[in-house]
C-alpha cells in the first residue's frame, strides 16, 4: 500500500510556512504499514493542483491532501478533487451548524465565504473539525483512497488521530494485520556506528523490521511487527529489542520515544538524587534541557552560568591562576571544569554537580580551537570525572552536542547505581 502527500498552499512554496505536516503524516502512515513515496506541494491553482492529483493517483494508492478547505476562493482542495472524480460539492449540514454556532456565541457577523468550509464532496465521509470549522473528507473511487485534511497543523493532527485514521482502518486496511512499533533510543553513539553494531540484524531483517533514524546527539531505532494481536506483537517486539540493546548496554536508555533528560530526571527521582549546574560557553542550554522536563523541580535545585573569567572566580571560587597567566591552563581546561563541577555542588549542596566549559565558535578563545569543551560531573563522596571533546558544527550544534555529551555520562552514573543496587 503507497501513499502520496500533496500539501496544498502558495504559502508552503514560498518559504512562509514549513511543512510539518509531512513529517507527522509521514510517520503515522509508516506506523499503519503504509509506505510513502512520495511527498508533493503544490500552489493555489487549479491546472497544477489538478496535474498533481492526476499524476498522484497514477503511482499512489492513498492521496492525503493537507490545507486548501478554508473560506476563500484560494482554498480549491474540494473544488478541485471533485471535478478530478466528477462529483459535485454539497453543504454538510452539521459542518454548517458547528460554523453558524461558533460566530453565534462569539456575537461576530458570518461572511458568507465561511459557507465554503462547510463544503462536502458527494459520497464523501464528513471528518469533523474538533478544532476548527472546515470540514475534511475521506472518500473511495476507483480503488484509491482520498483524505481531505486541514492545513493548519492543530486542525490537521486531531482530525487525522479522530477521524481519518480510524476510517482508513476500516476501508484503506481491511485486509492488512496492523503494524505495531517500539522505538528505542541510544545515546553517546552516532547513527554510523550504531549501525555498525546491528548491520547483521538489519540487513538479514524481515519481521520485525529495524529502521534507524538520528537525531541531534542521539539516536532513534524503531523496530515494527505485523501482528494480529497487541501480545503477539509484543512477543515479537521484545525478542528483537534484548538482541539490540545487549549489542549496545552503554548506549540504550529507553525503549520509548523520549529524550535522555526525561530518563534521566525520572532515574533520579527514583534514587533520591539532586543535580546542579555550573555552565560557561552552554550559556544555560543545560539547565534549560533538564527543566523543560516536568518533575524536574525535584532533583533540579539550581545552578551558575559562569560566562566570564570575572564570574567563574566571584561565584565559583575558580583560582584566578588557573584562569588566567602565561602558564596558567586557562578557562577551557579540564582544571577548570573539575573545579566548576565541583564548586557547584558544593554550594548547591547536590549529589551531583555538571559543568561544561568550552569553545563554541565562531572564533578561537585562548588560542584554542573551535569545538573543543571540557565536560565535568562531580559526585558527593565520590570522584570528579573530567572529558574532553572535540565538536564539530555551527555555534548551536556545538552548545547543544556538549549539553547531550554532559547528560549522557551522567546517565551512565546513574545506570551503574542502578546495577549495583542489584535492580
Amino acid at each position: 500500500m503507497k501513499a502520496e502527500i500533496i500539501a496544498v498552499g502558495t504559502e508552503l512554496l514560498l518559504g512562509q510556512i514549513v511543512n510539518s505536516n509531512a513529517q507527522y503524516l509521514s510517520q503515522e502512515l509508516a506506523s499503519l504499514g503504509i509506505d510513502v513515496y512520495f511527498q508533493t506541494v503544490v500552489g493555489d491553482n487549479t491546472s497544477r493542483l489538478k496535474q498533481a492529483i492526476e499524476l498522484a493517483a497514477g503511482r499512489a494508492d492513498v492521496l492525503i491532501f493537507t490545507g486548501g478547505l478554508g473560506p476563500t476562493q484560494d482554498d480549491l482542495t474540494k473544488d478541485v478533487v471533485g471535478e478530478v472524480l466528477d462529483r459535485s460539492l454539497h453543504i454538510d449540514r452539521m459542518a454548517m451548524d458547528n460554523i453558524e454556532r461558533f460566530f453565534k456565541d462569539r456575537d461576530v457577523p458570518m461572511t458568507e465565504n465561511n459557507r465554503r468550509q462547510a463544503l462536502s464532496i458527494d459520497g464523501a465521509t464528513p471528518l469533523a473539525n474538533e478544532t476548527g470549522l472546515a470540514v475534511g473528507n475521506a472518500l473511495a473511487e476507483g480503488g484509491k483512497f482520498y483524505i481531505l485534511l486541514p492545513g493548519p497543523p492543530s486542525e490537521m493532527k486531531p482530525m487525522f488521530e479522530q477521524q481519518a485514521k480510524p476510517w482508513m482502518m476500516q476501508h484503506v486496511l481491511t485486509n492488512e494485520s496492523p503494524i505495531y512499533s517500539r522505538m528505542l533510543k541510544f545515546a553517546g553513539i552516532g547513527e554510523s556506528a550504531l549501525e555498525t553494531k546491528l548491520l547483521d540484524l538489519i540487513e538479514s531483517q524481515t519481521d520485525p523490521t529495524i529502521a534507524p533514524y538520528a537525531k541531534e546527539s542521539e539516536v532513534t531505532i524503531r523496530i515494527s511487527t505485523k501482528a494480529d494481536s497487541q501480545s503477539a506483537a509484543e512477543g515479537k517486539l521484545d525478542v528483537m529489542e534484548k538482541q539490540i540493546a545487549s549489542r549496545l548496554p552503554e548506549h540504550f536508555y529507553a525503549n520509548e520515544d523520549v529524550p535522555i533528560e526525561k530518563t534521566i530526571v525520572d532515574m533520579m527521582t527514583e534514587q533520591g538524587l539532586t543535580v546542579s549546574c555550573a555552565e560557561s560557553c552552554t550559556g544555560g542550554m543545560l539547565m534549560q534541557t533538564i527543566t523543560t522536563i516536568p518533575g524536574s523541580a525535584t532533583v533540579f535545585l539550581g545552578g551558575i552560568v559562569c560566562y566570564s573569567n570575572a564570574m567563574k572566580e566571584k561565584l565559583l571560587n575558580v583560582p584566578h591562576d588557573l584562569l588566567e597567566g602565561e602558564n596558567a591552563p586557562g578557562a577551557v581546561s579540564a582544571e577548570t571544569a573539575k573545579v566548576l563541577a565541583e564548586q557547584v555542588r558544593m554550594i548547591v549542596d547536590t549529589d551531583f554537580g555538571l559543568a561544561v566549559t568550552g569553545v563554541a565558535g565562531p572564533a578561537y578563545s585562548e588560542r584554542k580551537p573551535v569545538g573543543l569543551v571540557y565536560i565535568a560531573m562531580s559526585r558527593r563522596n565520590g570522584d570528579t570525572e573530567v572529558h574532553e571533546l572535540h565538536l564539530k558544527g555551527n555555534r548551536n550544534t556545538i552548545r547543544l552536542r556538549s549539553t547531550k555529551a554532559v547528560l549522557y555520562h551522567l546517565w551512565k552514573q546513574l545506570k551503574r547505581n542502578e546495577n549495583q543496587a542489584g535492580k
